[in-house]
């Protein structure tokens, strides 16, 4: 069996466990009531609600295994999909409980939660947590994200650890099925323990270590183009980290500005034993001052991440298409990755040609190793999802008339998101396997 699936497994198992925990400790026969039904389903709700909470933590967490099994983009996908049904759990939880006591205790719902609020121990902690939960799911939408800083954004969003932390002592004093004895009890301080204790390892502790360990520090800035860099890093015994072409990184650059936020960049060339590199392009406040850092400049990283790599290929041929600052995992990949001469195709897109980056570079890898170096160059059509540039389109071109045994290849694609998405409908009308189509989002 397969990790991926192992672990989708485990988190259906996960929820269906807390479920079973609730109806094996008499919650079966507590549905004999409208207030009855309503308490339990609230139970039930708040149950499978926290659950899913852990596991978008764990997600977020950085766990190899999870990074092998799905890459960090997919679960950083998963772990989104999950926010608006784990709010609805426990919004759901507090309108069936509060509705369920109200029955009971035979009064309106406004004067139930009121009375919930000032009579049950840490239900004023409770309430903050779902406050503090209903943000961040809120500032998380598209349609609102988009009007945050990402700064703004992020600090908002590490009130998610803060909303689930104050939620536990309601729990533990108010819960019945997590009285003190009873094996849910237990079983959930457990699970909390596991997941805080992930958490504190891989996103805290084993950043700290490793970037004392291996004394990164910023060795030259090369300007590439306007706004565009490539910054190589030197250190201790970078072969210990065994990063591969392709993969990336979460940069802490140690300077004014700059300390208090980390950023993913991928390695733009093959890393080696004393130096890695990176290509950034300033697109944000932040990554703007990064062409300008100084020589010593210490940085903290986290990783490497991603399964962008040689370890995915399934085929002799190999595609390598790029758009933008996209170029940079596949300049690494380019140098590393392996075939024979005349079965490589490297693409660049870009508006115009001195849109392109590290072209000589690129020119001097694919003229070595024996690939083929195509740019296309020119604007998208208006209102045609596509690719190509307006001409490309006009002509009938596509991707499998660009590239011969285009079925038979292996796909990396790095680029915005609309775009890439682009590349990858035209090589699944190609016929190419979704196995042979690589790519990884940076923008969660």
């Amino acid at each position: 069996m397969r990790l991926a699936d192992s672990l989708q497994i485990l988190c259906v198992a996960s929820v269906a466990i807390v479920v079973a925990i609730f109806l094996a400790d008499g919650g079966a026969a507590k549905f004999g009531t409208p207030a009855d039904a309503f308490t339990s389903l609230g139970i039930v709700a708040g149950l499978v609600g926290t659950d899913l909470l852990l596991i978008m933590l764990v997600l977020a967490a950085r766990l190899p295994p999870i990074d092998r099994a799905f890459g960090h983009d997919q679960a950083m996908a998963v772990h989104q999909s999950l926010g608006k049904p784990a709010l609805y759990l426990i919004l759901g939880h507090a309108a069936l409980l509060i509705t369920g006591y109200a029955l009971a205790e035979n009064v309106n719902v406004v004067a139930e939660t009121w009375n919930m609020f000032t009579t049950l121990p840490d239900m004023p902690l409770a309430f903050l947590g779902l406050a503090l939960m209903i943000g961040v799911v809120i500032t998380s939408l598209v349609v609102v994200r988009r009007k945050f800083r990402y700064e703004a954004w992020h600090a908002v969003h590490l009130l998610a650890y803060f909303s689930v932390l104050v939620a536990i002592p309601h729990q533990l004093s108010v819960g019945g099925l997590l009285r003190d004895g009873a094996i849910a009890r237990y079983y959930w301080l457990v699970l909390y323990a596991a997941v805080a204790g992930s958490i504190i390892v891989f996103r805290f502790l084993l950043p700290v270590i490793r970037s004392l360990r291996h004394h990164l520090v910023v060795d030259r800035v090369d300007a590439v183009a306007p706004g565009v860099a490539s910054i190589t890093l030197t250190g201790r015994k970078l072969d210990r980290l065994r990063a591969t072409s392709g993969q990336f990184f979460v940069w802490r650059f140690w300077a004014d500005g700059l300390w208090w936020q980390a950023h993913p960049f991928s390695l733009s060339s093959a890393p080696s034993e004393r130096g890695l590199r990176i290509t950034v392009r300033g697109l944000g406040d932040a990554s703007k001052q990064l062409p300008h850092l100084k020589r010593g400049t210490r940085v903290s990283f986290e990783g490497p991440y991603g399964l962008f790599t040689e370890n995915a290929r399934t085929s002799l041929r190999v595609v390598l298409i790029a758009a933008g600052i996209g170029v940079a995992p596949i300049r690494s990949l380019l140098e590393t990755v392996s075939f024979a001469p005349g079965n490589a195709t490297v693409l660049l897109r870009s508006h115009s040609l001195g849109d392109t980056y590290l072209v000589d570079e690129l020119t001097d890898l694919c003229r070595l190793r024996g690939a083929e170096l195509r740019i296309i160059a020119g604007k998208r059509p208006q209102g045609v999802s596509t690719w190509l540039p307006a001409d490309a389109v006009r002509a009938g071109i596509s991707l499998s008339t660009i590239v011969p045994e285009l079925e038979s290849s292996d796909i990396y694609i790095c680029g915005p998101r609309p775009w890439t998405d682009a590349v990858v409908r035209d090589a699944r009308s190609a016929g190419v396997p979704k196995k042979q189509i690589h790519y990884e989002r940076f923008d969660w």
